[in-house]
């Protein structure tokens, strides 16, 4: 008589673990959400971190962005100097803005090395992102370390331009005086201002690159009520412009990282009695955009380098 063997039951399979329960066992042991943001301390620290490679990597673009042409870093002068010459061509001789206007030369010359730090600040920050994509989508690492290094390597190529500034000025009988030290705190309030500018330019150009192509409509329209080529106090003396408008032109931050400049090293003005809200006003403008330039990049840092 044959028996029959009966197969036993299948083992009851283990349920599966509440995902709850594994994202707190995760954070328990330290993992995070991968290209999750930081906190904003975290990534000050991180920024901080990096340092020696934001330095390297100004210094090295900064290198290699002549590097093919046969004249080579002299461009970094030459290029403001050009301006210079057919901006006095243009608005100095045909259009007489330099009627009033004593010690034009330093002044216009002043007026474009200052005005071109902040547009090729801002120029270069649309390209921060998009032109560093390969580099952005390999590597783990603060994205904002891109548009700092950006701005860092504009204010290295701004001191190759004031030593050709400062032959100016000696050439056409401005001298060296006390003076002359305020133009380190003012560079340094405009390059604050810039980096935070190159920052909200790097964010909203990496997800609409044809901001890049508007950029230079903008700039030149933002250059020419800045004062870079005639007095804006001769303007307002002269004019009955409406209240918005004399304040938005005394309150323009590039007018006013300009006439700091232009106080700073230009006797004539010096003698002017600069007004204090000027001062007040660099400030603010510094850490408007600075402090709010990189909050805002920061808010999107886990989608530079996606889609």
């Amino acid at each position: 008589m044959r028996t029959q063997t009966i197969a036993p039951p299948p083992p009851l399979e283990k349920p599966e673990e509440p995902v709850e329960d594994l994202t707190a066992l995760a954070l328990r042991h330290g993992l995070t959400v991968s290209g999750a943001r930081p906190t904003l301390r975290s990534y000050v620290r991180q920024i901080f971190s990096r340092r020696h490679f934001i330095v390297a990597f100004a210094t090295a673009r900064l290198t290699a962005q002549y590097s093919q042409a046969k004249l080579g870093q002299i461009w970094q002068v030459m290029t403001p100097l050009l301006n210079a010459t057919v901006y006095y061509f243009i608005f100095g001789v045909l259009l007489d803005t330099r009627s009033g206007v004593p010690d034009f030369i330093p002044f216009l010359v002043t007026g474009v090395f200052i005005w071109t730090f902040t547009s090729s600040s801002i120029m270069a920050g649309t390209r921060a992102i998009s032109g560093n994509i390969g580099l952005v989508r390999a590597l783990h690492f603060p994205r904002a370390s891109l548009p700092i290094a950006i701005a860092l390597q504009q204010l290295q190529q701004l001191l190759f331009s004031l030593a050709a500034l400062i032959m100016i000025l000696l050439a056409v009988g401005e001298f060296p005086d006390v003076n002359w030290l305020l133009a380190v705190p003012a560079l340094l309030l405009q390059a604050g201002f810039n980096t935070g500018l190159s920052m909200i330019m790097a964010r909203l150009a990496s997800r609409t690159p044809d901001i890049a192509q508007l950029m230079p409509f903008i700039l030149r329209t933002w250059m020419y009520v800045s004062g870079v080529m005639w007095s804006i106090d001769k303007v307002l003396s002269h004019n009955k412009l409406p209240h918005i408008v004399l304040l938005a032109l005394e309150c323009n931050p590039a007018a006013v990282y300009i006439d700091l400049v232009r106080f700073a090293l230009i006797e004539s003005f010096t003698a002017a009695q600069l007004p204090p809200h000027v001062w007040a006003l660099a400030l603010f403008w510094a850490v408007l955009f600075g402090a709010g330039g990189f909050v805002y990049f920061w808010q999107a840092e886990e989608k530079y380098g996606r889609g």
